[in-house]
């Protein structure tokens, strides 16, 4: 199971597990976590957050078209692995949220 820690401004969130490859995944906020919700449809009220398919707002942060060929390519990555792709770019991320790899 591949784990992912999410920062919102340099402060850990919560993790991010890819519970069964490419098909359900887990958010999870961080035990005492008080800062800003990850994004408006995960607020901190939810503690877990179970998804069947790639988080939304996870994939909208991920690259496409040139930018994505080029991710491809140079990390040797699978078009359908999102969660490898949010793992290679997710220290240079437009916005609050980054993402580092949890091992």
């Amino acid at each position: 199971m591949r784990r992912a820690r999410v920062f919102v401004h340099n402060r850990l969130a919560g993790v991010l597990s890819e519970v069964e490859k490419g098909r359900s995944y887990l958010f999870e906020y961080q035990e005492g976590y008080d800062g800003p919700p990850v994004s408006l449809t995960m607020g901190r009220e939810v503690r877990r957050y179970e998804f069947s398919g790639f988080p939304p707002f996870f994939d909208g942060l991920l690259p496409e078209g040139y930018q994505l060929e080029a991710l491809l390519r140079l990390r040797k990555l699978d078009r359908d692995d999102m969660f490898g792709q949010l793992l290679a770019v997710g220290a240079d991320m437009v916005g609050a949220v980054t993402v580092e790899a949890d091992e």
